[in-house]
């Protein structure tokens, strides 16, 4: 697989895995922020990239105040865009 990179800018990553392979045999991914357990579930991007999304509320408390608090979390795998299909 031969990528192309703009002078001036990162090399560009590999992905080790194709889309269909990842889909197939990706598990969710657990998560834990502030104690609270969260499941992120695999995903294909609108960008055509893939990975793993969470979206949802979990609780903070600031000075023993409780506060709601809306996570968006992507786990995209690096190269993934350019992946083969």
């Amino acid at each position: 697989m031969e990528l192309c990179y703009a002078v001036g800018t990162m090399a560009k990553s590999p992905c080790a895995i194709s889309k269909t392979h990842f889909i197939e045999k990706s598990e969710p991914i657990k998560l834990v922020i502030n104690g609270q357990e969260l499941v992120a579930d695999k995903k294909e991007f609108s960008t055509g990239s893939f990975g793993w999304f969470f979206n949802g509320k979990i609780s903070v408390a600031v000075d023993g105040k409780p506060l709601s608090v809306q996570v968006g979390l992507n786990l995209t795998v690096v190269g993934s865009k350019d992946a083969e299909r």
